[in-house]
């Protein structure tokens, strides 16, 4: 099983700026335009979550972006997901510590990357909805 040291050295590996911040949460503060994605250990598994946008006050936009996250996942997405966390859209994915490696964490981190890139001229109009 790989321990809190095992996923600092893979931040260290991948090269992006992070902060520990002390609770076995490591925070990435700023890889390819995604801020703030949380990496919490929490054995026996990795969690990664970023929020991407609070959620619109309006009934009709929200059901829009509900559509658009589900089609996003079921089509586009490899690792983690959509899904809402209070009012807010949040990517989520878990990895298991037992068999974690370098090159599974490394693709979990760059495919939540390039999601938020991709889908953000999409998303974006409902940023302006919240």
């Amino acid at each position: 099983m790989k321990t809190k040291e095992d996923v600092e050295s893979y931040l260290m590996r991948m090269g992006v700026p992070y902060a520990d911040t002390g609770d076995s949460t490591w925070v990435i503060t700023g890889a390819d335009g995604v801020e703030n994605m949380a990496i919490a250990f929490d054995a026996p598994v990795l969690v990664f979550r970023v929020k991407v946008l609070p959620l619109p006050k309006d009934p009709a936009q929200k059901i829009e972006l509900y559509e658009t996250v589900l089609g996003f996942n079921a089509r586009e997405m490899v690792h983690g997901a959509y899904g809402i966390e209070a009012d807010s859209l949040v990517i989520t994915d878990a990895l298991q510590l037992e068999n974690l490696d370098f090159n599974e964490f490394q693709a979990t981190v760059d495919d939540i990357t390039l999601a938020v890139a991709d889908h953000y001229t999409r998303l974006s109009k409902f940023r302006a909805a919240a």
